[in-house]
């Protein structure tokens, strides 16, 4: 791995622990999705472990997920600690300096959007591989919530610098906006709030539910009214200047961010039925109206955003080709959000309302695309780390 790199590094290598991350988690929700957790709110060790023992098939299946989930948290938190290490050096240039006064200084965003990735990654590992982890869940509620908070305090200050010298000194350059990328700090703040909504969903305890509920609409309602002045700002520059080709990927940021914010909405529609309704059911026509409108949106983006690529050569040049660019990580994050919100879409959209039966031909039918870009993604995701960074 490419070690010093000072000057020449960007706080956008962030995206390399974040793509791996989420590509853990994303494969974690084949098992979220395919194990029976009546008792339970996800899919646990408690349930996972006595299908291996089984020694079938399914078994088979279950050990080779387990083993992508490891090596991609492992992938995480190797490149994590590299970020962190990097970033150090890099702090102490004329580099950072010149980084902090111009439009690329919302990149720091970056840094806690992965963290709250690697409060997500090991929340999933430890669901998956502690047994009887979830009788003790409730204690561990309050520390992830502590968790998310102080990620979001962080996320938080590194916004308002950057926000407050630009309303004070003027300082914003709308010529080489012709790009989405400002929108990373919705994207670090949409992380959060969906962090935050999970213990909100999931905990018994209605004051636990409360705070993590209240945190994570704080955060949502941030990331919501920035989209409309950032998206407007981002499209304004792009209609004027044409769009920025080493950035035009940053088209597709929109797709994890409504991965985050409709997984968000998500969880508060089970955390207010179970804690706030008396365990009224979740209604099944709210959950496919739900993720059939993220959906749609995503597809929009994601239509916008290949055709403009694919008219600038964008794949064939920085993803295939030799050019190196660090805003190609930004690739990884839209490809694993589009799966992880199909997985959503198919089961709470399509299964719950019993439109397509679980485990029927029409349901894998429906579900390999997302897998297939799933796939995808992944030998993106490596081929970027042989090129970027030499692992």
């Amino acid at each position: 791995m490419i070690k010093d790199l000072k000057e020449q590094y960007s706080p956008l290598y962030f995206l390399s622990s974040l793509g791996a991350g989420g590509l853990s988690v994303a494969f974690y929700l084949y098992l979220f999705f395919m194990v029976e957790h009546p008792k339970t709110p996800l899919a646990t060790a408690d349930q996972i472990f006595p299908l291996i023992a089984q020694k079938n098939f399914v078994s088979l299946l279950i050990l080779i997920c387990f083993a992508i989930i490891i090596y991609l948290a492992f992938l995480h938190f190797r490149l994590l600690a590299w970020n962190i290490r990097e970033y150090g050096l890099y702090k102490k240039t004329a580099a950072f300096q010149e980084l902090k006064n111009s439009n690329n200084e919302v990149s720091l965003m970056a840094i806690p959007l992965t963290y709250a990735m690697t409060i997500n990654v090991c929340f999933v590992l430890g669901a998956t591989f502690i047994p009887n982890l979830w009788t003790v869940v409730e204690y561990l509620f309050p520390f992830a919530l502590a968790g998310f908070f102080l990620v979001g305090v962080y996320a938080m200050r590194l916004f308002l610098d950057y926000a407050v010298r630009l309303i004070v000194n003027k300082g914003f350059d709308f010529v080489n906006n012709n790009n989405l990328s400002q929108m990373i700090a919705i994207f670090a703040f949409g992380m959060i709030a969906v962090g935050l909504a999970a213990p909100g969903a999931m905990s018994h305890h209605k004051e636990v539910s409360a705070i993590g509920l209240f945190l994570s609409v704080f955060f949502s309602s941030v990331s919501i009214s920035l989209i409309i002045l950032k998206i407007t700002l981002g499209f304004k520059s792009i209609l004027e200047q044409g769009i920025s080709r080493e950035a035009s990927v940053s088209l597709w940021i929109m797709i994890p961010i409504l991965t985050l914010l409709g997984i968000t909405f998500v969880r508060y529609t089970f955390g207010f039925a179970h804690n706030f309704d008396y365990n009224k059911d979740v209604s099944g026509s709210w959950m496919f109206l739900l993720t059939s409108g993220i959906l749609s949106l995503q597809l929009m983006f994601g239509l916008l955003g290949y055709y403009t690529m694919k008219k600038l050569d964008y794949f064939n040049e920085f993803i295939y080709g030799e050019k190196k660019s660090v805003i190609s990580y930004a690739i990884v994050c839209p490809g694993v959000a589009f799966m992880v919100f199909g997985f959503f879409f198919i089961h709470m959209g399509l299964v719950l309302n019993q439109v397509v039966q679980q485990f029927s031909v029409a349901y894998f039918v429906i579900m390999a695309p997302f897998s297939y870009i799933q796939v995808k993604i992944l030998i993106i995701m490596f081929k970027l780390n042989k090129k970027m960074l030499q692992i």
